[in-house]
């Protein structure tokens, strides 16, 4: 589905962190590990920050929203599917996290470009940096668990 309106832009963005923040606490419980469940605690509680800031913004912004249309995002490009089992190894947990903030950076460095509002654009390109170093971060926690488990 295309996101053509910034209606629909902000609201794709406040479902995926509302999502990823309930897959973070759902990796929480699973991760054995003392520093990977810190850090997906604190993924967690970043995106419920994340979907908080997208209502806002979404809100501040409604005027706005309905005078520029947007073209060239879709849906589909930033939708992953992505399963929690009960029996998950802490890699399978931190590769399901360097995915969910791979995607986010893509999203929010995409529709940064794509939205013509200053303010909004400001705000997804900081999400985007965010998402850069949390992908530093599970990169070498990743190099951390691999040595213990190898």
């Amino acid at each position: 589905m295309p996101l053509t309106t910034f209606g629909a832009i902000m609201g794709f963005a406040a479902e995926m962190a509302g999502k990823t923040a309930e897959i973070y606490k759902a990796l929480v419980q699973k991760a054995k590990d003392s520093t990977l469940k810190e850090v997906l605690q604190i993924l967690s509680v970043e995106e419920g920050k994340n979907y908080a800031l997208m209502g806002k913004t979404r809100r501040e912004n409604v005027t706005e929203m309905i005078l520029e249309p947007v073209a060239g995002l879709h849906q589909e490009d930033y939708e992953i599917d992505l399963k929690v089992w009960d029996q998950m190894e802490d890699a399978d947990l931190l590769k399901g996290a360097l995915i969910l903030e791979e995607r986010g950076k893509k999203f929010f460095r995409d529709a940064s470009s794509k939205v013509p509002l200053p303010e909004v654009t400001r705000i997804f390109r900081k999400i985007a940096q965010k998402k850069e170093e949390n992908l530093a971060k599970l990169q070498s926690l990743r190099l951390r668990v691999s040595l213990e488990n190898g």
